[in-house]
């Protein structure tokens, strides 16, 4: 059989592409949610730890050595069996949550190390001309806190986008378990989890050209 004609059959017969876009969206679906509320809940996360409030700090630091030490796949496992098993919350609902919580340990510690990597020294000469403190931070912190966690938040993006590959634990039909599906249907391994990594690699050069964009914007 030649190899254009079984590369058809793998992924384009009968619909099956159909089948993998179902999965990619699934995937992309939990990735995006996820980064949007994990981002949120992170900064909130990183403000406690960086404030004064000591239950706060005490709070946050616990949560980020936790869920940082704790791998993810057992943490959606604990979600979705128990914290959620009777809840009727649904499958991609408990995985946006897991990854969200995930996420956000990550994002905290990144956006701390930024913080800690900005030069106070002109935060203090934005408060001696006048700015107030919300301006010094608008103005003269948060674009360095942009700057500086850029690269480690693409990082970021993209080791969630492959973390959510074990969502067929509980059930998703996302698009490593489509391939896994496919492989074992086609018995045809190789070429069709060749196939799932080549995917995966093109959101994660997705990913790359959006932050690239944004340089280039600014």
């Amino acid at each position: 059989m030649e190899f254009a004609e079984l590369v058809y059959r793998i992924f384009v017969k009968d619909g099956a592409w159909l089948t993998i876009l179902n999965g990619l969206w699934a995937t992309v679906e939990i990735s995006a949610l996820s980064l949007l509320f994990g981002t949120i809940l992170g900064a909130a996360i990183c403000s406690m730890r960086a404030g004064k409030i000591v239950p706060l700090k005490i709070f946050a630091q616990v949560y980020v050595a936790v869920i940082r030490g704790s791998p993810v796949l057992m943490l959606l496992m604990l979600l979705f069996y128990g914290v959620f098993a009777r809840s009727g919350v649904s499958p991609i609902a408990v995985a946006v949550i897991t990854f969200s919580l995930h996420t956000a340990a990550h994002v905290a510690e990144l956006l701390r190390s930024a913080l800690m990597a900005v030069d106070m020294g002109q935060v203090e000469a934005a408060r001696t001309l006048g700015f107030s403190r919300w301006q010094a931070f608008k103005l003269v912190t948060f674009p360095q806190i942009v700057r500086i966690s850029r690269p480690v938040y693409q990082s970021t993006v993209i080791n969630l986008i492959q973390w959510t590959s074990v969502v067929g634990y509980v059930t998703i039909t996302d698009l490593t378990r489509v391939i896994n599906n496919t492989a074992a249907r086609t018995m045809q391994p190789m070429i069709t989890i060749i196939g799932g990594m080549l995917i995966y690699l093109a959101l994660s050069y997705v990913v790359h050209k959006i932050f690239q964009f944004g340089e280039v914007k600014k």
